[in-house]
This record gives structure tokens, C-alpha cells and sequence, in this order.
């Protein structure tokens, strides 16, 4: 009888329905928001540079943002859990100058290389995620002395110099293209399907999420915490291992300081893309890709234009700032 009241009021007060529009269109600008950016950003990118809306242009900076992408959605996740990590970039340099090695004409085989990478990147994150959830310390000293002993370990196995002399197959994978494609493009889809699924589709996922919105209603419920931290460290250091296999293909050479500030992007992208670093069990990969997008075409407007790599980075730290104040404000809020 209520409910039949309420819809005749509804029908015979023409404001009452109007009253539902500002909540729509806020509901709408909080899922499409970063969307919206993006195409406003292209649109200006377009005609402050003419050569930026080419579709050479376009391929060059999704081919660019995909190794910052693939760490980003790593990154992602385990912010989902109220986790950080801030020794993906170090790990890429690990990563890079170890397949280097293995990577000559004549020498490893190329599926080996490609193993011993992907080993090496899932490695670093098992130690991350076993010292954190085992040893109950916090994400961001685990990740922060692993980000400097990968670096570490990269220079001392270079001697600090870098490693050419890389095979043709091997510098396929981030130089090649498959149907007019850019490889490293595919793999970045691919990631980004393969992770979605994991976290939208499967059990992993949804105690991600429940890990994230509370650990200890997770425990109280049977949800085995430790063994998914560790379990979503290593995806993480996994996603660092391809991500470092791309940056070395496409550079043609093993760099000990590759990788550098390529954790900060990615937590940029992850922030933009709606991850919560205040409050956990808030993310999507999709708005981490949407994120990653608009550094790419920001730096690659920027670069067009002329502007200072500098400004660039101020730039970034400005938009991080204010997107985790924005974040935090709205949490207050709920």
C-alpha cells in the first residue's frame, strides 16, 4: 500500500522524478569520469599538436603505456587489498638485465629466457607477499627494501652497464607486430583480459576484494588471508617480470636502471583509475587500463609540444595529490 502511495506522488509531483536526475548524472560522472577526461584530453592533445591524432601517434602511445600498464594492473590489486608496492620498477630492471644475459644469437633458448624472467619477477613477489603476510609487517617497508635490493642486485650483476647484443626473436617481442599490431599491445590486452577475468570471475578475486574491504571479517568468514597475499604479491611480481621482458625487447639491451620511477606510474595510473589508497576493496583493472591511458597521452602530448620533461613530472605529482585528496574526501563523505 506504501509502495502504491509512494508512486502515485510520484506520478502527480512532476519534481519528484526530476529530483532523481543529480543523482543520476553524479552516479554517471562517477563511473564514466575518467572516460570523459580521457576523450577531452585527446581531443585537446589533437588540436594543440596536428601529428598527435594519427593512427601511427596512437599506436606508438598505447605501445609505450602498455609496459607501465601491465605493472599498473598488478599494482592495482594489491591496492584492492590496502596493499602498496614500490618495487616493481626495481624488479623490472632484475628482470631485464637477467633475460639480457640469456638472450644472445646463438645462445639460451628464447623460451627459456622468457621463463627465467617470468620466474624471476613471480619470485620477488612470493618474498614480498611471504614477509607480509607471514612476518605482519607493513606493504610499504617489505616492498621498499625489496625495491632497493633489486636494484641492488641488478647493478651488481651488470657491474652497472648494460647488456646489448640481443637476438632477433627475442627483440620481436617488443619491436615486432602481428597483423599491423604492435606486439607489446597484444600482450597488454591480454594481461589486462586475463586479470579482469581473475578478478571479476573467479574465487581469487572475490577475496581480493574481501581481503580489501575488511581482513579481519575475511578471517572471521574462513578466507585463508595469508595464503592470498602471498598468492597476489607474486601475480604482481609476475605482471613485473613480463613487464621488464617487453622494456628490454623493445630497448634492445638490458639496462640495470631501467624501470626507474615506473612504480610511481603505475600508482598514478592506479589512482586515477579510481583505486582507493585510503580505503581498501575499491579498483577495476578496466579503470587502471583508463588511468595508464591518460599518462600516455599525456606524456606523449607534452613531448609533441615540447614541454619539459620536468614539468612532466610535476605535472604527475600534482595529479596523484590531488587525486588521493578527492579520494579521501569522498570516503568521508560515505
Amino acid at each position: 500500500m506504501n509502495d502504491f502511495l509512494v508512486a502515485k506522488d510520484q506520478e502527480s509531483n512532476p519534481s519528484s522524478g526530476s529530483k532523481r536526475k543529480p543523482f543520476q548524472a553524479k552516479e554517471l560522472l562517477n563511473r564514466y569520469g575518467m572516460l570523459l577526461i580521457l576523450i577531452a584530453l585527446v581531443i585537446l592533445m589533437s588540436s594543440l599538436a596536428p601529428t598527435f591524432f594519427t593512427s601511427g601517434n596512437l599506436l606508438n602511445i598505447i605501445r609505450q603505456m602498455s609496459v607501465v600498464g601491465i605493472v599498473a594492473i598488478g599494482v592495482t590489486m594489491i591496492i584492492i587489498a590496502t596493499g602498496i608496492d614500490l618495487s616493481s620498477g626495481s624488479v623490472i630492471a632484475l628482470v631485464s638485465v637477467v633475460v639480457a644475459s640469456m638472450s644472445h644469437p646463438g645462445g639460451y633458448p628464447l623460451a627459456l629466457a622468457i621463463l627465467v624472467g617470468l620466474g624471476l619477477g613471480a619470485l620477488t613477489g612470493f618474498i614480498n607477499g611471504f614477509i607480509i603476510a607471514k612476518g605482519k609487517i607493513a606493504p610499504f617497508i617489505v616492498t621498499l627494501g625489496m625495491m632497493t635490493a633489486a636494484r641492488g642486485a641488478a647493478l651488481l650483476f651488470t657491474d652497472g652497464r648494460p647488456i646489448g647484443n640481443l637476438s632477433a626473436a627475442f627483440k620481436f617481442i617488443g619491436q615486432g607486430n602481428v597483423l599491423g599490431i604492435p606486439v607489446p599491445i597484444l600482450i597488454f590486452l591480454l594481461v589486462a583480459v586475463v586479470s579482469y577475468i581473475l578478478l571479476n570471475k573467479t574465487k581469487f578475486g572475490k577475496y581480493v576484494y574481501a581481503i580489501g574491504g575488511n581482513e579481519q571479517a575475511a578471517l572471521i568468514a574462513g578466507v585463508n588471508v595469508t595464503k592470498y597475499k602471498i598468492i597476489l604479491y607474486s601475480y604482481a611480481g609476475l605482471l613485473s617480470g613480463i613487464a621488464g621482458i617487453m622494456l628490454t625487447s623493445r630497448i634492445a639491451s638490458g639496462q640495470p636502471t631501467s624501470g626507474l620511477m615506473y612504480e610511481m606510474d603505475a600508482i598514478t595510473a592506479a589512482v586515477i583509475g579510481g583505486a582507493s589508497l585510503t580505503s581498501g576493496g575499491i579498483g577495476t583493472i578496466g579503470g587502471t587500463v583508463i588511468g595508464a591511458l591518460i599518462i600516455g597521452v599525456m606524456n606523449n602530448g607534452l613531448d609533441l609540444l615540447n614541454v619539459s620533461s620536468y614539468w612532466q613530472q610535476i605535472l604527475k605529482g600534482v595529479i596523484i595529490t590531488v587525486a588521493v585528496l578527492i579520494d579521501s574526501r569522498k570516503n568521508r563523505k560515505k
